[in-house]
């Protein structure tokens, strides 16, 4: 029974404690907000790039988490002023409607809840011949699919990106497709075409590395000629249906500079850059890549 008469008196040492600390006891209770949340765009649509930017409120505060729908996390990066930022990517095959944001670091988990916006897509209906369907090599496959899970932690790419060539918009981003009447629930056109005569220059869109030459001398059937340029942190460009390829592998290029040329290698009806840019390993509009940038 010892222990029972000591307890009023550890009681009212407790509370003493608790009346002199005041705010510390609140803070151990429930931990403060540690970061402020920019959101960019606030009201996203399918294909959007949606920009996380975290700001510590003190020096104390780590580098957070970012997840989606308590099911994705994506990374985050430092960026200048001792801030950290994640791109969430959206594209067509995501169903629109209430997204939840949380940001998940030092002191309380910031939920952010937005709502994601739908939009129209047009359809297509294409023919292919068994000849076409057929098209693609394992080579080809697994190359394209290692680079588009690329993250690398520097960042090459500053504002907007440029547009790769003159030639004109053929097809828009995000197009559904029918193939020999079926639809295709998994497709949509992962990205924009531009038409214009064969050996037409493309350019870099922004900044970035060469880590993916591919030709169709290398077993490239599907894609053609293939530059993949890695612009830093999960933003990748990928240009397919090349004539002529002008850089290598490991090579640093600048907005503008000329990769190479329009062609119609691949599976493709006539020349013409296809142009994907991806983000963390989904598809998205580059479109407002062009438009605004990220910074």
């Amino acid at each position: 029974m010892e222990p029972n008469r000591d307890t009023p008196g550890l009681t009212r040492r407790s509370l003493l404690v608790a009346a002199i600390a005041g705010s510390t006891v609140v803070l151990l209770g429930r931990p403060a907000q540690a970061y402020d949340v920019v959101l960019n765009p606030d009201a996203p649509e399918l294909g959007d790039t949606i920009s996380v930017i975290a700001i510590p409120r003190t020096s104390a505060s780590t580098q957070p988490k970012v997840t989606v729908n308590d099911s994705t996390e994506y990374p985050t990066f430092p960026i200048s002023g001792n801030r950290f930022r994640a791109l969430v990517p959206t594209s067509p095959l995501d169903p629109p409607g209430r997204m939840v944001i949380r940001v998940i670091g030092t002191g309380e988990t910031r939920n952010l809840a937005l709502g994601l916006k739908n939009r129209n897509f047009p359809t297509q209906r294409i023919t292919l011949s068994p000849s076409q369907s057929n098209l693609g090599t394992q080579h080809e496959f697994d190359r394209v699919a290692a680079f588009k899970n690329l993250v690398s932690p520097e960042r090459y790419w500053n504002g907007a990106m440029q547009r790769p060539t003159s030639g004109r918009t053929s097809t828009q981003y995000g197009v559904r497709r029918y193939y020999n009447g079926v639809f295709a629930q998994d497709y949509y056109h992962r990205g924009l075409d531009y038409a214009a005569a064969t050996g037409s220059p493309v350019a870099a869109p922004a900044a970035g590395r060469i880590v993916l030459v591919g030709r169709v001398s290398d077993g490239f059937e599907l894609h053609g000629n293939t530059v993949g340029i890695d612009h830093g942190q999960g933003v990748l460009s990928i240009m397919i249906h090349l004539s002529r390829i002008d850089v290598n592998e490991g090579d640093v290029v600048q907005p503008g500079q000329v990769i190479g040329a329009i062609g119609s290698t691949g599976a493709s009806t006539g020349p013409h850059l296809h142009w994907g840019l991806y983000v963390n390993g989904i598809s998205v509009d580059p479109g407002p890549w062009m438009a605004r940038g990220f910074e």
